[in-house]
């Protein structure tokens, strides 16, 4: 059987408005017990324990990792092994987050009078307000469609859907109000783009001791050329005694320099230094840096403490290096 792209397309846009329409439908089911869940889950002292099985179970996996990834203490239990020795994880502090549409799963009709014995508040997200598993909660939420987007009002598809959203709805409630802050976000996600972007510090990627580059104020031009050279970065601080930024030398202004008409062996560092450069304090995060090379257009930083003294110095490359560019 042979279909044409308009066929195709056509069949996918309707998915689209099936379970757009389940969604605004579930939307209208958020009232006093949404809030009452959120009020339980906030309260648990102990761990959010998502479970389901199927689809359900799936869904319910992806729900327990955005909790966990936002602040709250939360896995995935399979029903069966439940059943088979992890309620054993469970205790009285705990909360039980149970999804199933049909809200009649065998496997977790099995684990509701353990789960109950040991005290555990249930939060149930099922398609049938009045199943045995919603009548046994102590929260239930109802996630209850028309039709599912299959043709055959068979396969999950806008039940799904509408309970991974409802997920995501506890889940942004609860981070809200935590006051859950991006940095809280990276400790969950340190090998990840954003873990490195929000945890990543100027000190930790900032050449410094030997490998920086720096000269006096009287060093000759000939001295300059060679500290550019050597620390390859592309710059060099020019400092006083005490190691206190004065300016700053790039190699942008060698070139200039060389091509001008003034006689290069007479000048110094401080001659042709550009002073109160950009510069970025050691405490700073690294996203902060990346932020000043962008707005300003320059190839690096010099990095300074709380006296103004030059403690390090990077370079683009050191961004691309730690992937934060």
């Amino acid at each position: 059987m042979t279909h044409t792209a308009a066929e195709i397309l056509t069949i996918a846009k309707q998915v689209f408005c099936d379970e757009i329409a389940g969604l605004v439908q579930v939307e209208q089911y958020l009232d006093s017990n949404f809030v009452a869940a959120v009020e339980l889950l906030l309260a648990c002292r102990g761990k959010i324990i998502v479970s389901g099985m199927g689809k359900s179970g799936h869904i319910g996996n992806k729900i327990a990792a955005t909790l966990a990834s936002t602040g709250s203490a939360a896995f995935f239990m399979h029903p069966a092994e439940a059943l088979h020795g992890d309620l054993g994880m469970l205790d009285s502090n705990d909360l039980l987050l149970a999804i199933s549409y049909s809200g009649e799963s065998d496997e977790l009709s099995s684990i509701i009078p353990t789960v109950k014995h040991k005290q555990v508040k249930i939060i149930s997200i099922t398609g049938n307000p009045d199943s045995s598993l919603a009548k046994f909660s102590d929260c239930a939420l109802t996630v209850q469609v028309d039709k599912e987007a299959c043709p055959l009002n068979l396969a999950p598809t806008t039940s799904t859907t509408a309970t991974l959203v409802l997920g995501d709805a506890l889940a942004v409630a609860l981070l809200s109000l935590r006051q859950f802050q991006p940095e809280d976000f990276a400790l969950s996600h340190p090998g990840g783009s954003l873990g490195r972007k929000l945890l990543t510090k100027v000190s930790d990627i900032m050449h410094q001791g030997d490998r920086l580059p720096l000269v006096s104020a009287d060093a000759a031009l000939k001295e300059v050329v060679f500290e550019i050279s050597n620390k390859g970065l592309g710059l060099v601080a020019v400092i006083d005694g005490q190691q206190h930024l004065l300016g700053v030398i790039t190699d942008g202004d060698l070139r200039r320099v060389l091509d001008g008409e003034q006689d290069v062996r007479l000048l110094s560092a401080k001659d042709i230094m550009t002073i109160k450069p950009k510069v970025i304090h050691v405490a700073n995060m690294a996203i902060d840096a990346v932020d000043i090379v962008n707005e300003y257009k320059i190839g690096g930083l010099l990095v300074v403490d709380d006296n103004n003294k030059v403690v390090g110095a990077f370079n683009v490359h050191d961004l691309f290096q730690a992937k934060l560019i």
